[in-house]
């Protein structure tokens, strides 16, 4: 089994978001399994390629006129090859490899990604290495939608296009679709045309012979009007090719290993999380309590992650002895609305803005809870990362959230399968509901110390994930 697996970022080369988690890690995973995976990504200004890490020119392509480099390298550690696609739309341009500095995206992105697109069809119709086709061609988002689709004549090349987040489509107008030379054919309803625009991942819809989503519920979700962003009447004509695979956390989260935190712990030696708790205080300038809970959150400063609301709810804990630190950045208006909470009150809230991997770390391993507060979450990555390290996920029961965590109540404690705390709607009210179960809970030492166990005894590795999508090719490429 031979698989093209094509990306438009993953760790640790570069990163924004979780899909940069998954493209470093699914394919890692499948190799172990057997499968011949490489990744074509594009060669971004910015590419984190190390010191001792070569890159060998392979081919010169044409695309639509314009000279292309293929680039060969491997990803570090994990040894998986990747082709890069160098052209100076990408290799020019420093920092966010979707975004200028104005924090808008850059003008030319469809232009970008179709080209990118393009590159990778060479590869997988074997005009770049006559001696290498895959079976598969693993697509993923919208940068990606387009190869599926001019893809789908070649009978002897099955897809798979994976929705990491619906939300973002790329939707171009339709001079944009003219300019970009695709063929006439795919303009029609059921194409790409989208409204009298055109989509991108409607492209990867419509054409895959597999659609997969990052959690099972998420599948769900997105075939409602709530979640589909109009899509939902096409995901439910496509249901019988649609599956939800959940993600998994790579073995770099871990507390038993993880260099990042100032002392080690797992879950028959716990005492290791207080330690770590004092730690991370002293570097973010909060008291060093112990009686305190400390709430945590790393993410995307967005509506989407419920960035507004938490922010309000902030403004409301007066009378709650409770910590918070945030990592993450994100719109300009809650990148300065939480640095003001913090300012107002440093004594009991610390922001960084930014991104940090190793603070990341460090606030898993150090708070006691992690509050992901999502409007949707197809996945989520963070709260894996919160039971692998016993701090508790504070949840808005959608997407990946609900498929992983169980909430705190009378029954579940009684049972031992309660792993956090889960919000069933979500508003401020709600948010500041969940933090005070919390602090009941911190408060009853057997419970906290029951609930973190039964947390970091939840096993969300990549092996169980890359065997589904191993089954999913065998399928596609057999029948």
């Amino acid at each position: 089994m031979s698989v093209l697996f094509a990306t438009s970022e993953a760790y640790p080369l570069i990163k924004t978001g979780g899909l940069a988690d998954v493209s470093g890690a699914l394919p890692a995973a499948l190799i172990e399994l057997g499968v011949d995976v490489r990744i074509v990504l594009p060669r971004y200004g910015d590419l984190a390629l190390r010191e001792d890490q070569t890159t060998e020119h392979v081919s010169r392509i044409d695309v639509l006129g314009q000279p292309v480099d293929i680039l060969q390298t491997v990803m570090p550690d994990s040894g998986v090859m990747v082709y890069l696609v160098d052209h100076p739309t990408f290799s020019a341009r420093q920092g966010n490899p979707y975004m200028g500095p104005d924090g808008n995206s850059w003008h030319d992105n469809p232009d970008r990604f179709a080209l990118f697109a393009r590159a990778a069809v060479s590869l997988a119709t074997a005009e770049v290495d006559a001696d290498w086709q895959p079976d598969v061609v693993h697509a993923n988002d919208w940068q990606t939608g387009l190869i599926p689709a001019l893809l789908h004549e070649a009978d002897s090349i099955k897809t798979v296009f994976t929705l990491h987040n619906l939300a973002y489509q790329g939707v171009f107008d339709r001079s944009t679709f003219e300019r970009l030379g695709l063929p006439w054919s795919l303009w029609r309803p059921d194409g790409l045309e989208f409204w009298g625009n055109m989509s991108f991942i409607k492209g990867g819809i419509v054409f895959a012979d597999r659609i997969t989503t990052v959690s099972p519920n998420y599948a769900q979700e997105i075939q409602t009007p709530a979640f589909g962003y109009g899509l939902d009447g096409l995901l439910r004509h496509r249901r019988d090719a649609l599956v939800g695979i959940l993600n998994g956390i790579g073995s770099d989260w871990d507390p038993a290993h993880d260099p990042a935190l100032h002392t080690p712990y797992s879950i028959k030696d716990l005492d290791g999380k207080a330690v770590n708790k004092a730690a991370l205080q002293k570097e973010l300038g909060l008291p060093v309590r112990d009686d305190v809970p400390l709430i945590v959150h790393v993410g995307r400063l967005v509506e989407q992650k419920g960035t507004d609301l938490l922010i309000q709810a902030l403004s409301m804990l007066d009378q709650r002895d409770v910590q918070f630190a945030c990592l993450g950045s994100g719109e300009t208006r809650f990148e300065q609305a939480l640095r003001a909470r913090a300012e107002a009150d440093p004594e009991r809230i610390a922001v960084r803005i930014g991104y940090d991997e190793g603070l990341a770390h460090r606030l898993e391993g150090g708070g006691d809870a992690f509050i992901m507060p999502s409007r949707f979450e197809p996945c989520g990555l963070n709260q894996l990362y919160s039971l692998k390290y016993g701090t508790v996920p504070i949840v808005h029961s959608v997407g990946g959230l609900a498929d992983t965590v169980t909430p705190v109540s009378q029954e579940t404690l009684r049972n031992g399968s309660a792993t956090g705390i889960v919000m069933d709607h979500l508003d401020v009210n709600a948010i500041l509901w969940a933090f005070d179960a919390f602090i009941r809970l911190f408060d009853r030492d057997d419970e906290l110390d029951a609930v973190r166990r039964q947390a970091m005894a939840q096993h969300y590795d990549w092996d169980a994930s890359a065997r589904s999508y191993l089954s999913l090719y065998e399928e596609i490429t057999t029948r």
